[in-house]
């Protein structure tokens, strides 16, 4: 049997007819923000950024973000201070990162959905001064400015940088507008030096669902070798035909790891990033990929489900699915419609956040279709993969699942403040269970925090879910383990289910029961199914499995 260490995945290095580096050592050490600046150079003329009805070309990014770059100066930013945004999917996100990275600060990407408590500690976990975000988050940031280091606000309104008429803007008492920033400074911003490997560019907390977030400490140089080792590196052959031609859609929210590595590796190819401005718009994230019909597209699983309901055309478009498990089911529905593969990768914001990438799916693009392996993909070139069986310790072989630890050099630095926290020898522990084939391919099997416990037998529940989307009237679905009360300290398995619209009312909870009986071990099948109307989710689509069990478990100490 094949094991880990042979890398068997390095055989499996081909796009179609192409064959793919094994490696892209040595990485250039080079300031993240410099791809900006030479797609600028490069493309100045072609669109850089579409946003409701505006085009901004790369020229003019540049100059926006060198303007404010100017301004940060101004205000006292210098290296290694971090500045912290509140931003939707919108270019101001795009300017102020290029702009911060610019004066050698670090940028502190916060959600726009967290509340009071959470901005409270991110902003003063990172010891941000500054802060960037939408007007109507001024006023929460009042509370935080008194109980951290935070000095400045600089507000936007959503239409300053849209084809629409600008709103009316009420300057929030003791702040900056971003937009003037920009109109009353030159486009001369500091001279830094930048020493990739040591001087962080993003602070990035990640966590908060399943616990305290952990700002993750990124480099320059992290970030810059997974823009090569993703995208660059898969469709090198293609470079030609797409590199300051095509486009890419951007339908995952670009304060997350993955909306905002997709914008990066647009702008490091010069091309046109269209952004969706509500990830949650199904019906207008379909228009708009009808209307342009983009050579890329990133979005997650959720989204999809949502639009394997839809009426979809055949789309010469290239969707890749991430954050979180692509059900076989969802995958097939979209690619019958749209008559293209789809196509998973993996990773986490400790890693980049890029670690894994399915090739059979690209390959469709050269005209060689490969057979589609329903998989997260094959590691990334300088990507180390080992996976531990947590009972014993040892390496586990091919084809048997173990908690999967990666080494690479898009691996964070450590969780801040400590440089290596987090990390086991180099190696990052995921929280994955995995299994690998003998081509290389890998396959998540559960998160190790979503496992059951089942009278001393490990429940996978992740692959449960999997049982539940084979079912032709599931449209969501989420299997969980909660206490069981007849036996201490044993759980069993809930299933949580919501059914596509011409089911609703005509599925039975016992028919959902019996159809797993069928497919996996007495123990494992759900003693529960709730039917819902909607699932919980986290900030990025996830299902939020974390919630459910609190729920149940708040039901149950009620019940009792």
């Amino acid at each position: 049997m094949t094991g880990l260490k042979e890398k068997p995945w390095l055989k499996s290095y081909r796009l179609g007819p192409y064959k793919l580096a094994h490696s892209l050592e040595p990485y250039p050490e080079l300031p993240l923000f410099s791809i900006l600046d030479q797609s600028a150079e490069n493309h100045p003329r072609s669109t850089a950024i579409d946003y409701l009805g505006r085009r901004i070309t790369y020229r003019e990014l540049k100059e926006y973000a060198d303007k404010l770059a100017c301004a940060l100066s101004g205000m006292g930013v210098k290296k290694d201070d971090k500045v912290a945004t509140i931003l939707p999917t919108c270019p101001q996100y795009i300017i102020a990162n290029f702009a911060i990275l610019k004066t050698g600060a670090v940028h502190v990407p916060c959600s726009i959905l967290h509340k009071e408590r959470e901005l409270e500690y991110e902003i003063g976990e990172s010891g941000a001064e500054i802060v960037i975000c939408l007007e109507e988050q001024a006023d929460k940031l009042k509370a935080v400015r008194q109980k951290t280091k935070l000095k400045e606000i600089i507000v936007t309104a959503l239409s300053d940088y849209t084809g629409h008429e600008p709103e009316q803007q009420t300057v929030p008492e003791g702040t900056k507008l971003f937009k003037e920033l920009i109109d009353q400074h030159e486009a001369r911003p500091p001279a830094v030096d930048i020493t990739p490997k040591e001087d962080l560019a993003y602070l990035a907390f990640t966590g908060g669902a399943t616990g305290v977030p952990k700002g993750v400490m990124l480099t320059h140089f992290n970030r810059y070798a997974n823009i090569q080792q993703a995208m660059a590196w898969s469709m090198g052959p293609l470079e030609k035909s797409i590199r300051g031609k095509a486009s890419i859609c951007i339908g995952v929210p670009l304060f997350h790891s993955y909306g905002d590595s997709a914008a990066l590796f647009g702008i490091y190819w010069g091309l046109r990033l269209i952004l969706i401005q509500d990830p949650r718009d199904i019906d207008s994230i379909v228009k708009v990929l009808v209307e342009n019909r983009p050579f890329m597209t990133a979005l997650v699983p959720t989204q999809l489900m949502k639009m394997q309901e839809k009426d979809l055309p055949r789309l010469p478009i290239q969707i890749v699915s991430g954050a979180s498990h692509l059900p076989v089911e969802v995958r097939e529905r979209i690619a019958e419609k749209i008559k293209m593969p789809i196509s998973e990768g993996y990773g986490l914001t400790e890693t980049s956040p890029l670690t894994h990438l399915d090739l059979t799916g690209f390959s469709k693009v050269t005209g060689f279709a490969a057979r589609q392996k329903y998989s997260i993909g094959l590691p990334l070139p300088d990507t180390d993969i080992k996976l531990i069986n947590e009972d014993n310790g040892k390496e586990s072989p091919s084809g048997e699942p173990g908690h999967m630890y990666i080494k690479g050099p898009q691996v964070m630095k450590g969780y801040w403040p400590e440089d290596g926290a987090g990390l086991v020898d180099g190696w990052l522990p995921t929280g994955d269970i995995a299994s690998m084939d003998d081509d290389g391919y890998f396959y998540i099997v559960d998160r190790i925090k979503d496992m059951a416990n089942v009278s001393g037998y490990k429940v996978y529940t992740g692959t449960i879910d999997d049982i539940l989307y084979q079912h032709p009237a599931v449209a969501m679905a989420a299997a969980i383990g909660i206490p069981d009360p007849e036996r201490e300290g044993s759980e069993r398995i809930k299933a949580f289910v919501v059914l596509k619209e011409e089911y609703r009312d005509k599925i039975s909870a016992e028919e959902i029961i019996e159809f797993c009986r069928d497919k996996c071990a007495s123990y494992a099948v759900p003693r529960q199914v709730e039917f819902r109307s909607s699932m919980p989710f986290t900030v990025t689509e996830k299902i939020f499995k974390k919630q459910l069990r609190e729920e149940e478990i708040k039901k149950s100490s009620k019940e009792n």
